[in-house]
């Protein structure tokens, strides 16, 4: 547990360091074909200012993308109850709670350290789950809270979000100007922008398996000490599998957050190369390990 925590806060750093190195190297070509150092220093600002604002307010960011509303004690008295217990029995402090209203059972954690982490679930799997499914679940989500999973996980929200942002208005910026010769570097931006265009999908995609799916397999394990209870997990992931209903608020920069991916798809249907490239390893083989303990 100690040298998954090491690494996550190793692969944070690794994450601001490469994603400001892109920022700064998309500034460079602007001011270049644009022939303005102005716009070198103004990417050098937003590098900085996007892994701040990345560590502080990803989460508040992840979850206004989620539609989750804190949840009132009086009205989540038995969520909150199996929350605090378990972050008791894990020496952590209690995180807020919230709900997301959709019928899809998932479930996520969200933050930059256990002080200031945030655990969010659906209505869903407040419906369907039993009180002992529903542990496993959220001693899981504390897992990830505990191993500081959370702080790699919400950073890349914002930053796989930025460079898919920055990739679209290059494109933009190319169709607007299209073949006038009269400006610098026509023929750099063609190139640059095509490069983006098929580059920077494939980097935030890289970015968000940098995110290693063994994360889920320690989090279920470290879940199921907490409970003693492995069954309960993965009672509950054999129920989420079943629901093949996407979440409303799906999101392919927030999907790696949740339990389980959030688009209904069932892993069973999955081809080998959509199971490879997920970011969540299949349920089958998290519910087999899981029931081997």
């Amino acid at each position: 547990m100690y040298n998954q925590i090491d690494s996550n806060k190793r692969r944070t750093i690794y994450l601001f360091f490469f994603f400001s190195l892109f920022i700064i190297g998309v500034g460079w070509a602007f001011s270049y074909v644009y022939d303005s150092q102005a716009i070198l220093f103004i990417a050098v600002a937003i590098a900085i200012f996007q892994s701040w604002f990345s560590y502080y307010f990803s989460d508040s960011v992840s979850l206004a993308v989620a539609g989750a509303k804190e949840a009132p004690v009086a009205q989540f008295q038995e969520l909150h109850r199996i929350v605090e217990n378990l972050a008791i029995t894990s020496g952590l402090p209690k995180p807020k709670i919230y709900v997301i209203t959709d019928p899809s059972p998932n479930a996520f954690a969200t933050g930059r350290n256990p002080k200031h982490a945030s655990v969010a679930v659906t209505t869903g799997l407040l419906e369907v789950m039993e009180k002992r499914e529903l542990e496993g679940v959220l001693a899981h989500e504390l897992s990830h809270v505990g191993n500081y999973d959370i702080l790699v996980m919400t950073v890349t929200v914002t930053l796989v979000g930025v460079i898919v942002l920055l990739s679209d208005i290059f494109m933009r910026s190319l169709w607007w100007r299209g073949r006038d010769d009269n400006n610098r570097g026509g023929g750099y931006l063609m190139l640059i922008g095509i490069a983006l265009a098929i580059l920077a999908p494939v980097f935030a995609k890289l970015i968000s398996l940098a995110i290693s799916r063994k994360r889920e397999y320690l989090a279920d394990a470290s879940g199921s000490l907490m409970t003693r209870f492995p069954e309960g997990l993965a009672s509950a992931l054999e129920k989420i599998e079943k629901y093949e209903q996407p979440m409303k608020s799906a999101n392919r920069a927030t999907a790696h957050l949740y339990i389980n991916e959030p688009f209904g798809v069932d892993d069973r249907k999955q081809s080998w190369l959509t199971t490879v490239i997920s970011t969540h390893p299949p349920i089958a083989d998290r519910v087999d390990k899981l029931r081997k303990m």
